[in-house]
């Protein structure tokens, strides 16, 4: 893809106004970067259908971090039941919240650098939580970013970790924060691993790698 027709297709992706899953919509509404980093978590090796109602669930028990901390380990385990890892999950969140309140003044630091000192917190999270959260340029990688941004020949890496940092150098800062929830509802939609409904996209004509 010509490097010169990004704009247009980050136009042609919010004109299309394809259906965000309902999880994708409520890490859109949060704006307190704990809410964000903690879904986050829960999301992880998890699809969005069941992430949306564990997050759910989990909120009705504690929403901040003061209040997460006190949560038994086996309740929280049993509400986020059947995200992936979920006992490891349930026991990340608690101590994760724990350390926020006792190293960072109940605050989540806000910095790529520190959320990463977290435990099984990486790149894409911390990224999640300075767009989302934050409202600072950032650029969160998951498979679907890392997928399209290659399909479409804008990039060419091999891993998330490499479309980040090659996305820093080339693309405009004006799309950081909205590419994510713009290319994961893409591909969730359309642009599929497996079977892309290539016929249905309204970026095709910019596509380099035509399936």
């Amino acid at each position: 893809m010509d490097e010169s027709k990004i704009s247009d297709v980050v136009r042609q992706l919010e004109e299309a106004k394809q259906p965000r899953s309902d999880f994708v919509r409520l890490m859109d509404s949060f704006k307190d970067p704990y809410l964000v980093l903690i879904a986050c978590i829960l999301s992880l090796r998890t699809n969005d259908r069941t992430t949306y109602p564990a997050t759910c669930r989990m909120l009705e028990l504690a929403k901040t971090p003061q209040e997460m901390m006190h949560v038994d380990e086996d309740t929280l385990a049993e509400a986020i039941y059947p995200v992936g890892f979920y006992k490891n999950k349930a026991r990340q969140i608690i101590e994760l919240s724990r350390q926020i309140v006792e190293k960072y003044n109940g605050k989540v630091p806000d910095s790529i650098e520190e959320l990463c000192k977290f435990n099984g917190v990486g790149r894409k999270t911390a990224n999640l939580v300075m767009t989302l959260g934050f409202g600072v340029p950032a650029i969160c990688v998951d498979v679907h970013v890392h997928r399209i941004f290659n399909r479409l020949g804008y990039i060419k890496t091999s891993t998330p970790e490499e479309t980040e940092f090659a996305l820093r150098k080339k693309l405009p800062v004006e799309y950081w924060i909205p590419i994510n929830t713009l290319l994961v509802t893409h591909g969730q939609n359309v642009c599929r691993p497996i079977n892309p409904k290539c016929s249905e996209c309204p970026v095709f004509a910019y596509c380099d790698k035509l399936i």
